[in-house]
């Protein structure tokens, strides 16, 4: 059994073939997806998504790209979306120094906003770092994220940062990138993380992993990720599947 931790199935490129995406996943042991929202409309869609299938399951927030839009009502409506059944946490939210679409300033202010309502809701966060690996950690600190925990997705900086994000409580999330030839980094992560604190997922649509590279990414496509990490931990796959899926069912709180 294994479980994407991370897909965005709410995609355009999905609207044609979701029932046919959904299916390979069950063929290819993908018998859990959490769904990840972005914005309010990815995040309702999330919801939507969990609410009509029992394998999916939601979570809602909002991304750093969208930071320089949010307002009080926007926080409300994201309140009221997280107490939806089926959600199970708030993200994604974080930093993301790449592209820049919003003012860091405003970046940092809208991720503060979100850890301290998953505080206030006592649900973990997901996490989205992108060339901003000493800010995140010095918010997950300031802002006492330890006290929820959650999952640093498509996790992309260094050992030190990983140890950190780890003594914090927080697990470590690995896609497609830990299958690259020359991905040294995320092979190292791969390869230094306790196996009972690491996570797979496929970022889907984005990050296909080998030997799926340059297409569209889904969540059957996991398997080459847990199996890429398998053979840097020297365990069956089989045996990885079964602790990453039980990792990801303790941090989002499932049986």
């Amino acid at each position: 059994m294994l479980f994407d931790s991370h897909a965005h199935l709410g995609d355009k490129r999905f609207q044609s073939d979701l029932e046919e995406v959904i299916s390979r996943a069950k063929e290819n042991g993908v018998t859990r997806i959490l769904n990840v929202g972005y914005d309010l409309e990815a995040s309702r869609t999330s919801v939507q998504l969990a609410e009509k299938y029992d394998n999916i399951y939601a979570a809602v927030g909002i991304h750093p790209h969208d930071a320089d839009s949010v307002t009080q009502e926007t926080l409300a409506q994201l309140r009221d979306l997280a107490k939806r059944e089926k959600v199970l946490a708030l993200g994604e939210m974080g930093l993301d120094y790449y592209r820049n679409l919003s003012p860091k300033n405003v970046q940092q202010q809208v991720f503060s906003q979100q850890i301290n309502l998953a505080k206030e809701l006592k649900m973990p966060i997901i996490v989205h770092d992108r060339d901003a690996h000493q800010d995140t950690i010095d918010m997950l600190k300031k802002e006492g994220a330890d006290q929820v925990g959650g999952i640093l997705h498509c996790f992309s900086g260094s050992w030190q940062m990983a140890k950190q994000c780890l003594e914090l409580g927080f697990y470590i999330s690995l896609a497609g990138p830990v299958t690259f030839k020359n991905a040294h980094r995320p092979q190292e992560i791969a390869k230094m993380v306790p196996v009972n604190r690491l996570l797979v997922e496929t970022d889907c649509p984005y990050l296909a992993p080998e030997p799926k590279r340059g297409k569209r990414n889904e969540p059957g496509y996991v398997c080459y990720i847990a199996e890429k990490i398998a053979e840097i931990k020297h365990i069956s796959l089989a045996e990885l599947a079964f602790i990453t899926y039980n990792n990801t069912n303790t941090i989002l709180g499932l049986d």
